[in-house]
């Protein structure tokens, strides 16, 4: 049976635990829940579970160099970049929103840039963690640095258990199946359907 190699993005160190920038990170503990296991250190520079079907990773190299580890796991485990799925925080889809996508740009994110540059592909699939703009003119890159308000904590156990269902369901039924399933369901607070 073909692996999986499923990488969550976040920043490593208790400091950016809460982040916006680390739902990656959040998405994959969840999943280590479900599996009964604990991540262990890699020589890979990740935090690594390996599981029936899959092998669960949260790089330790900081967003921008998450390509590195992603990289070292799959040639290790001998996983194909269209058997990657990487769970990544998303400024354009609104809070609630969860989407499943494969290629695709990086849309200025730079774990997937690094990701993609290493790979040498943007063939892998993506579960976009849906963090939305930040308010009035603040800079993104400090937005996806806070942790996230309080209005947000209150759905965030709730979207994080989701988005380990659409991880779950990429692996289980294929990517349509997913989309079909999660797209048309936002939680309330990101407005209508879209």
């Amino acid at each position: 049976m073909d692996r999986w190699l499923i990488v969550g993005l976040g920043n490593p160190g208790s400091e950016y635990e809460g982040n916006r920038h680390n739902a990656g990170f959040m998405v994959l503990d969840e999943l280590a829940a479900r599996a009964g296991g604990k991540f262990k250190a890699h020589k890979s520079r990740a935090h690594v579970l390996e599981t029936r079907g899959a092998v669960l990773a949260k790089p330790q190299t900081y967003m921008n160099l998450s390509g590195g580890p992603t990289k070292l796991l799959a040639d290790f485990y001998k996983i194909t970049p269209d058997r990657v799925i990487v769970v990544h925080d998303e400024l354009d889809i609104p809070y609630g929103a969860l989407r499943a996508k494969f290629g695709g740009g990086d849309n200025g994110h730079n774990g997937l840039k690094s990701i993609t540059k290493v790979l040498g592909t943007r063939d892998y699939l993506r579960v976009r963690f849906g963090i939305g703009r930040p308010p009035g003119r603040m800079d993104a890159a400090a937005f996806v640095l806070k942790d996230f308000g309080t209005a947000e904590r209150k759905d965030l156990a709730f979207l994080v258990d989701r988005a380990a269902d659409v991880v779950e369901s990429l692996v289980e039924k294929g990517l349509e199946a997913t989309q079909n399933a999660f797209h048309s369901v936002d939680l309330k607070i990101s407005g209508p359907p879209r």
